[in-house]
């Protein structure tokens, strides 16, 4: 469905998209952002708001499996993906490896920017790639975080990788 403003402008649009493995469906403006809509409109209050520029990471969500800064994202071109937010990556009230690797190394302070930079390392573990200290932490810099040194972060992203290509791996024995 589209609605037009008095210059004839479609401004409303009905917007079909999977949200953590549910189908959802809703009306939103046009020029809403993807992280509006989620936030304000659906209550995945994981998505943060924090910079609305795209430069602070907070925003985070995985769209198809790749991270997205949802405050620049049209809610529009949501349609048809499959979204995920930090809501969606726990199974049945247990943390994921990623969430896990977080706590144990220490990585969560205020956990503001937590979300984005799990997804972001979720993204990573998903793609089933090796990835170097180095290429790490550029996949990381898209993520603020006024708490840390950033190193522990990096140490969670790492010691998750390592744990899913661990699992993988066959046994020796």
């Amino acid at each position: 469905m589209l609605t037009s403003n008095t210059a004839g402008v479609a401004t409303v649009k009905r917007l079909s998209m999977t949200v953590n493995g549910r189908p959802v469906e809703i009306e939103i403006d046009i020029r809403e952002s993807l992280m509006d809509v989620l936030r304000d409109r659906l209550q995945f209050t994981g998505v943060k708001q924090g910079c609305s520029v795209g430069e602070c990471g907070a925003c985070t969500v995985l769209i198809d499996g790749v991270p997205v800064n949802s405050c620049i994202h049209l809610a529009a071109w949501a349609h048809g993906k499959h979204i995920t937010t930090i809501e969606g990556i726990a199974a049945d009230g247990e943390l994921s490896p990623v969430q896990t690797a977080f706590v144990e190394q220490g990585a969560i302070q205020c956990g503001f920017c937590t979300p984005g930079l799990v997804l972001s390392t979720t993204a990573m573990v998903d793609s089933g790639r090796t990835f170097t200290h180095d290429e790490v932490r550029r996949e990381l810099s898209g993520h603020l975080c006024r708490c840390t040194g950033y190193q522990k972060i990096v140490e969670a992203a790492e010691r998750a990788l390592k744990e899913a290509t661990d699992a993988m791996a066959p046994d020796a024995g």
